[in-house]
């Protein structure tokens, strides 16, 4: 299933961006100290994949991104030194700021709430995005499948959210159900259920890792190259691990 080397994949960057450390990447003022910050990893995650997907195509992808926030995604990309070629980037959200994403080099914008029965993209993409947005759904398995129906053949998903051990999930989600306030999270996921996503969606799971073994927020752990190794080592071995959780879903060509 883990296609890709994850181990292999550049990460000193992340201690020499600055790019990352000037704008609203959700860090504390302790994390952006550091050089290898935990919390990096949803964008080095999705960077890194988005670059294989690249190098797989060979040329610039039509990409989609669902639920841009204020477009810190695109923002780590251009930052990352190996470039990502792309044609078109979608920023799709209920809300967006479309100044500051204009600034970050978003090409297009569709505003739509994923929960709308309605709801369906555009346009035909080769990638979409979606980083730390199902969670937030009921329906996530729904608004899946409307999604990778826009994705071209052969082309591909690319997400992560929170993650919890399968036995425990569904107790989870009664858990936050009850709870959540207004765009909170409704949703929680087991590596099972992203499986399961992906099969119900008609598409094969090509890479799925957790991200970390402890998030240490800014802590001395993370000026640490071999302590980040360390945490991608454990996500990838057992991606059920409490915490975080990235995949990347092919379309059968």
């Amino acid at each position: 299933m883990n296609k890709y080397s994850s181990s292999q994949w550049d990460i000193q960057f992340l201690a020499e961006n600055q790019v990352v450390r000037s704008k609203d990447f959700g860090m504390t003022k302790e994390a952006k100290s550091v050089k290898y910050p935990i919390r990096l990893l949803r964008y080095w995650f999705g960077y890194q994949l988005l670059r294989e997907d690249c190098l797989r195509a060979g040329r610039p992808l039509d990409v989609a991104e669902i639920g841009v926030h204020v477009g810190q995604m695109l923002e780590f990309v251009k930052s990352a030194p190996s470039g990502v070629r792309f044609d078109r980037w979608t920023a799709v959200d209920a809300v967006m700021l479309r100044e500051r994403l204009l600034k970050a080099g978003y090409t297009d914008f569709f505003e739509a709430n994923l929960e709308d029965a309605k709801f369906a993209l555009p346009h035909q993409y080769d990638t979409a995005i979606l980083l730390h947005v199902l969670e937030h759904l009921f329906e996530p398995e729904d608004v899946l499948k409307k999604i990778a129906s826009a994705i071209r053949p052969g082309g591909s998903l690319i997400g992560g959210f929170p993650v919890v051990p399968g036995p425990f999930a569904s107790i989870r989600q009664s858990q936050v159900r009850r709870t959540a306030k207004p765009m909170g999270h409704v949703s929680v996921f087991s590596p099972a259920r992203v499986r399961r996503m992906a099969e119900q969606a008609g598409l094969k799971v090509e890479f799925m890792s957790g991200a970390f073994l402890l998030r240490s927020k800014g802590s001395a752990l993370e000026n640490s190259a071999a302590w980040m190794r360390f945490n991608i080592l454990w996500g990838r071995v057992f991606p059920g691990w409490p915490g975080e959780i990235y995949w990347l879903m092919r379309k059968p060509a």
